[in-house]
């Protein structure tokens, strides 16, 4: 059983094929990866705002808020014990990406997302169980090497497994789930904040292995990308073959599977895909595998996700209300993920860059604003400031939902050439790690030292990204792939750096000979 929409090739030939149940399935069970991302990045910030955990494991911090009245209401949770709870997950992570990529590509992708499933379920159990702090952190460091793996490896996935002109939408997807994963979270979160007998921190940290259960079995049942069978070899071709008429829902695939076969042999010309990217031609896409995920976790999204029940309570609200009012800036969340991933193909990747920059950069300093001028060190925001900080927050989780959430997942995928794409990809997984990393570490002392400018700050980030979005990154909207070289020697600025013919001549990859499995 399909829906009958036909898919058009990359190379303007047409793509026979529908949008089967089967590969709808199968998409849907690989994008569970990203609820593992997303429940755990939601989980953190309430369990460690809960008190029976503070008491727990970060007993200074509980005595800091209980009998320090003195105390700052910016430096209550001023902990790097405790910051290093939440920030172990990504530096895991960017070690375990390293280690994703070759197995990914030796191994498969489905292997890769198994992995994943598998050592974030056991993180899940661990933390769960946790008698103390290194039970804790250690189960925390398991959790990072399962999203490390499926970060790599799900994203990839969608993209090999989806048909080729709705590849954005699919991979969209991806952090869809996140936010859906975020606000499940922060919905057990708010039920298990309630629990007398004081353990509810634990069912939150165990009910990561549901997600985590869930793509660990439908693994198992996945089936391999062509690309990938394709890259092991010609004994698998025919194997690949027969994957890609059932996915694609019809016997007639040559025409994709020549241009997947002559992908897969072109790519295994490139002997150093990290050292090619290092060219000059190649300079647009280096500056963006470094700078998207950047920018991304400097528009100060993970100071909402993570920390968000903490932020409620530093302005005064309860341990209830807090995580209540995340309940409602994740669900703004998931909502405009879906109108992105709606209105993206219609009116393009530079416009929802403006409309996000400019909503985040006005609530930020808007929000720095109020807690200037009506908080301050001891205070407590009224009611009327304390929903009006709540509305802002909303505005500002929504322009990161329409901007910079899943375009800067959907970027990457779609402007990095095939001979370099694997490089380009490992910048960008470890920048994104390495940028997650040091703004969790780091957050709550800068949430001590800078107080309320602290939104300045990351407002001034959005500003300069969002300029930066508008000067350099050319508009994707409706331009295949295989011709998306094209936008970058037509860029006012980069045609600079690509726009040398003769240079592109003389690094040109011979097409080589086409494989056919009849």
């Amino acid at each position: 059983m399909a829906v009958g929409i036909a898919i058009r090739s990359e190379s303007n030939v047409e793509y026979n094929g529908r949008i089967t149940w089967f590969v709808l399935l199968s998409c849907i069970i690989a994008a569970t990866g990203g609820l593992l991302f997303g429940y755990d990045t939601g989980i953190t910030g309430g369990v460690t705002s809960m008190e029976p955990f503070l008491k727990k494991f970060f007993p200074e911090i509980y005595i800091r808020r209980k009998e320090e009245t003195n105390t700052s209401n910016y430096c209550k949770f001023d902990s790097q014990l405790l910051t290093a709870f939440t920030s172990s997950l990504y530096i895991a992570g960017l070690v375990a990406s390293f280690f994703a990529a070759p197995v990914t590509r030796a191994m498969g992708r489905r292997a890769s997302i198994l992995i994943g499933g598998a050592a974030f379920f056991t993180g899940a159990v661990l933390g769960g169980a946790a008698l103390n702090l290194y039970m804790l952190i250690f189960g925390r460091l398991l959790l990072g090497v399962g999203i490390g793996f499926s970060n790599q490896s799900v994203p990839l996935y969608l993209s090999e497994i989806a048909p080729s002109k709705y590849r954005g939408a699919f991979n969209m997807s991806f952090q869809l789930c996140v936010s859906l994963g975020s606000t499940a979270a922060f919905l057990i979160n708010y039920a298990t904040e309630k629990i007398k007998a004081g353990y509810g921190w634990r069912v939150s940290l165990a009910l990561a292995a549901a997600p985590a259960s869930i793509l660990t079995i439908g693994a198992v049942f996945l089936p391999e990308t062509p690309n990938s069978l394709i890259q092991h070899g010609h004994d698998d071709q025919e194997k690949a073959k027969k994957i890609l008429q059932k996915i694609r829902g019809t016997d007639d695939v040559q025409a994709e599977f020549n241009d997947l076969v002559t992908a897969s042999l072109t790519s295994k010309t490139i002997k150093n895909p990290l050292k090619k990217i290092l060219q000059r031609k190649y300079r647009p896409q280096l500056v963006m595998s470094i700078a998207i995920p950047f920018f991304q976790q400097m528009t100060g999204i993970n100071m909402i996700t993570f920390y968000a029940p903490i932020l409620f309570q530093t302005i005064g609200s309860g341990e209830s209300a807090s995580l209540m009012s995340t309940v409602i800036v994740a669900i703004i969340g998931t909502l405009t993920n879906i109108l992105s991933l709606l209105v993206t193909d219609k009116i393009g990747i530079r416009v929802l860059f403006q409309i996000g920059g400019v909503q985040m950069f006005v609530t930020q300093i808007v929000i720095g604003g109020i807690m200037a001028g009506k908080l301050g060190d001891h205070g407590a925001l009224s009611k009327g400031y304390g929903v009006l900080v709540l509305v802002m927050l909303c505005l500002n989780v929504a322009g990161f939902g329409l901007s910079w959430g899943p375009l800067g997942w959907l970027v990457p995928s779609e402007i990095f050439p095939l001979e370099i794409r694997s490089a380009a990809q490992s910048i960008n997984v470890a920048v994104g790690f390495l940028t997650t990393f040091i703004v969790s570490q780091t957050f709550l002392v800068m949430l001590c030292h800078f107080k309320s400018a602290l939104f300045f700050f990351f407002g001034g980030w959005v500003a300069v990204m969002t300029v930066f979005v508008y000067v350099l990154l050319p508009e994707t909207k409706d331009v295949p792939i295989e011709k998306m070289g094209k936008i970058w020697e037509e860029h006012s600025f980069w045609k600079r750096f690509v726009g040398d013919d003769q240079e592109y001549e003389e690094n040109k990859i011979e097409e080589p000979l086409l494989y056919h499995c009849d």
